[in-house]
């Protein structure tokens, strides 16, 4: 499957309207904890006029702190499909890395909140065969405008690679024979044994 948004061997980075969703979600947590926590305080005399203003200067100028750090996380961001396998790169201070091979991918799903769908950014959330217990993705595609696109681009890769279809439902590969099992398989021979022996 061709796309003409997300090229083949060709880093591709989040829409910039993620900035705009972090910095409009923590704005929005903070305005409700300034709600809950300082303004009760001072509303019944708890803190005076001065400690109250000089509270909601401290957490202005933490907005602003976190919008840049929003910035240089976005710059950091880059996704890249290959044939066998796609690749990620993110962070601030610290910096992750990683490779996910389509054929471990077993469940693509695409998330959008209510500021997510006024920017008309969605994220795209993969998980994978070690990773299918966990309550978190192994990996976040996040603020992509064309979600459904490359759920699909992602999708049709799984295939031609021989993993399942990225629904949690398909084909997957076929498990290896572990050690375990191969235990599980020479007790049951000897109990078979052990019966028609008797």
């Amino acid at each position: 499957m061709q796309s003409d948004y997300f090229a083949l061997n060709t880093p591709f980075k989040p829409s910039p309207s993620l900035m705009t969703w972090f910095v409009i979600d923590f704005s929005l947590f903070v305005a409700f904890m300034t709600l809950v926590i300082p303004f009760p305080m001072y509303a019944f005399g708890a803190i005076d006029t001065g400690t109250f203003f000089a509270a909601l200067g401290g957490i202005a100028f933490i907005v602003i702190l976190f919008a840049i750090w929003a910035k240089l996380y976005y710059d950091s961001m880059w996704y890249e499909l290959h044939d066998d396998e796609m690749r990620w790169k993110r962070g601030v201070i610290f910096r992750r890395t990683g490779i996910v091979p389509y054929n471990r991918i077993t469940n693509i799903d695409i998330r959008q909140g209510p500021v997510m769908r006024r920017l008309e950014i969605s994220t795209i959330s993969i998980q994978t065969a070690g990773y299918s217990g966990q309550a978190q993705a192994e990996i976040r595609i996040e603020a992509i405008v064309y979600a459904e696109e490359l759920r699909e681009l992602i999708r049709s890769m799984v295939r031609v690679t021989g993993g399942g279809d990225g629904t949690g439902t398909g084909r997957t590969a076929a498990p290896q024979k572990t050690t375990d099992l191969q235990i599980l398989e020479e007790l049951k021979a000897i109990r078979e044994l052990l019966e028609t022996k008797v």
